[in-house]
């Protein structure tokens, strides 16, 4: 129970970081292996392992696959056997079990994509037409406005008034500024303060630039000024609210997967992965170089291995695989 514990709070832990995470989990085992059914681990961008999932071979296959799942976004069940004689099925990935202990183990993969925060300041028809595509892309909405009316944002996770909304508790998320005309320094003043990963006002380049001049007049920084993104969303030629708004997802939606793609698009040899991580030459999947079973010396390199049968299958011919 409190291995589990501590697995869910190192869950929560990246959700509120708003990273991207894997959950692994053994759902079937033949003896011999050190994971059994119920074992969890998560498994970080980097390729760190927090929890137990089994060791050798079954620890790099599930890292290698956890990054692939990331990737993708999308699950699978790896099956790591003796022999490869299972059909090949889609979402099921097959490994041969290298470890002389032999035994077999079936890992379900899945991905856990960080739930996004979009918050909308303004009641506009922007604002609206901006909720109900946001709710219905995967986004936990906040619309704040001292003049909102309920009904008409219906889909909203939550609904606050600008003259109680603290910035400090809405970090690092996506706003967008839609008031046209209701309290647009107020509210774009309370956006700055968010420090968001994307903030964007809505309104014509002489609306913004009166906007923005006003609050450096007010010794909003201007770094801070800087980085409000006007004219809101990608350039399609958008003329109705509804066509605005879909700009403006499609901008926070292409900036949120860059930054996820960049992270799980690395590959084992990557830098930014997990220093500890190295590929084992035979099998060609990532083992711990702390917990390596076998470390042998060979050509001014330290070559790491996970277990028995990759370190046999190298000291027999070992200029094959380096």
């Amino acid at each position: 129970m409190h291995n589990y514990l501590t697995l869910l709070k190192n869950l929560e832990f990246y959700q509120k970081k708003q990273e991207a995470i894997v959950m692994a989990s053994i759902v079937r085992r033949e003896a011999p292996t050190s994971g059994k059914p119920g074992d969890k681990a998560l498994i970080t961008q980097s390729g760190e392992i927090k929890g137990w999932i089994g060791g050798g071979c079954t620890r790099g296959i599930v890292i290698k696959e956890a990054l692939a799942a990331l990737e993708e976004r999308a699950p699978r069940l790896v099956r790591i056997q003796t022999a490869l004689n299972a059909p090949e099925q889609s979402g099921v990935k097959n490994y041969k079990m290298t470890c002389m202990s032999g035994g077999s183990l079936e890992v379900y993969i899945e991905p856990i994509m960080p739930t996004l925060e979009l918050k909308i300041f303004g009641r506009s028809h922007i604002a609206k037409a901006l909720c109900e595509l946001g709710a219905l892309s995967g986004f936990r909405v906040t619309v704040i406005s001292d003049l909102i009316e309920e009904e008409m944002f219906s889909k909203a996770s939550k609904r606050e008034m600008l003259n109680a909304f603290d910035p400090t508790l809405h970090l690092n998320e996506y706003v967008v500024v839609c008031t046209q005309g209701e309290g647009d320094e107020e509210s774009l003043a309370s956006a700055i303060k968010t420090d968001p990963k994307y903030l964007s006002f809505v309104a014509s380049s002489r609306k913004a630039n009166a906007v923005l001049m006003a609050l450096k007049r007010k010794e909003v920084p201007h770094a801070q000024l800087i980085k409000v993104k006007t004219p809101a969303g990608l350039d399609i030629n958008a003329k109705t609210p509804a066509e605005v708004a879909i700009s403006i997802l499609a901008e926070i939606i292409q900036l949120s997967r860059k930054k996820t793609d960049e992270m799980t698009s690395l590959k084992p040899s990557d830098p930014n992965l997990s220093s500890d991580l190295y590929i084992n030459p035979v099998c060609k999947i990532p083992v711990s170089k702390s917990t390596a079973k076998h470390v042998v010396q060979y050509d001014g390199e330290q070559i790491y291995f996970c277990c028995d049968g990759c370190y046999t299958s190298f000291q027999k011919e070992p200029s094959a695989y380096v």
